[in-house]
């Protein structure tokens, strides 16, 4: 279960452990009324698990477990790490066939489903050039108005840039057989950076449902999946304004719906008055321009994750080619004249929390 995305450090694979942070048991007259809260800090990412009716040892065991997953997952999914992922990462530019971790290739080969329908804007396999830009240098990773965010730093080598983009990686040089994989491109080095966290919470999930835990929430830093309810109530989540403290909007999930959004506030640098943040376009190589958020609801927690990055990437002139491609329900695009972009279903959903009526542009139903 990946779990970056936040507003402090958010990469999956920051060099922090697992530690319980608090615990929550609000009870009211019995045991169907209780919600069970318990927050993890997992690499780097306030984990938030919320578990309603179930009695309190029961909810216990169940998030422990999930606290053992996240290690083992934290330890095979990092990209440079002695972990299942970083040896891939290894013997890639041998271009010679090896045996794939069965801890990778499940994510390999959604990741890989899912950049095509993306028309390759999410392309997890641009690793060498995310590495380039050092988003999760120790100073630069708080993404708010602190000192340390605020520290000397320069640019990439454009030289550099541009030899990668020359060479441009893509899911599409992988080659799979059964278990056995190689790449024929020597620049790939894979980063699940834009899909392990929704990928991990769907693990997470499945995990729950298993030990008969149908009713509870999975937040990790604003990015989530729910399933159920809290009791006859709906989950209710706020989506964070990119421009101020507080929500700019919220909504109800339904059932069991995953909501994440991509934000240039989570990771960024400022250099000579330009933000420059952490989702890059793999076609120039380059911070994406034009967006400040994308928040999308799916099913599925894993789309959710990777279609959020794509349209960030895609901006308000392409997002709605590309929301159609992969199958998307319900997005809102929020442009950086603050205007918002977004489909009839999800206008039907969203209630904004602002002192003024937002300026919204619809668009053809998806």
């Amino acid at each position: 279960m990946q779990l970056y995305k936040n507003n402090s450090r958010s990469r999956f694979y920051a060099a922090c452990c697992i530690v319980l942070v608090c615990v929550f048991v609000s009870a009211c007259d019995s045991t169907r009324d209780t919600v069970y809260k318990e927050q993890l800090f997992v690499f780097g990412t306030i984990v938030e698990i919320s578990i309603w009716g179930e009695q309190p040892e029961k909810a216990k065991q169940a998030t422990a477990e999930l606290a053992e997953d996240f290690k083992f997952l934290h330890r095979v999914w990092s990209p440079r790490a002695r972990g299942s992922l970083g040896r891939m990462n290894k013997l890639f530019p041998s271009k010679l066939a090896f045996t794939g971790s069965p801890s990778v290739l499940p994510m390999l080969v959604k990741a890989r489903k899912l950049s095509d329908q993306s028309n390759k804007l999410f392309n997890p396999a641009i690793g060498k050039l995310i590495q380039l830009w050092d988003f999760n240098q120790e100073n630069q990773s708080l993404g708010n108005n602190s000192q340390e965010n605020k520290a000397p730093r320069e640019l990439p080598d454009p030289k550099a840039i541009a030899d990668l983009l020359a060479q441009n990686p893509t899911m599409d040089n992988l080659h799979l057989e059964g278990i056995s994989i190689r790449s024929d491109n020597t620049a790939l080095e894979l980063d699940f950076g834009a899909i392990a966290k929704g990928y991990g919470i769907d693990l997470a999930i499945g995990k729950l449902r298993e030990m008969g835990i149908n009713n509870a929430i999975i937040n990790a830093g604003g990015d989530l999946r729910a399933i159920g309810k809290r009791g006859d109530r709906n989950w209710h989540i706020g989506i964070r304004h990119p421009r101020q403290e507080g929500m700019i909007a919220s909504l109800e999930i339904i059932k069991d719906e995953s909501i994440f959004t991509s934000g240039d506030y989570e990771r960024f640098f400022e250099y000579q008055g330009k933000r420059y943040h952490h989702i890059l376009d793999p076609r120039t190589g380059y911070p994406a321009e034009g967006v400040v958020s994308v928040t999308v609801i799916d099913h599925d927690a894993a789309v959710a994750d990777a279609a959020a990055t794509a349209l960030f990437i895609a901006g308000p002139a392409q997002w709605y080619d590309i929301a159609k491609s992969m199958g998307l329900k319900w997005v809102m695009l929020i442009d950086q004249d603050m205007k918002i972009h977004m489909n009839p279903a999800m206008a039907k959903r969203i209630k904004f929390e602002l002192d003024e009526s937002p300026d919204i542009k619809l668009s053809p139903p998806l």
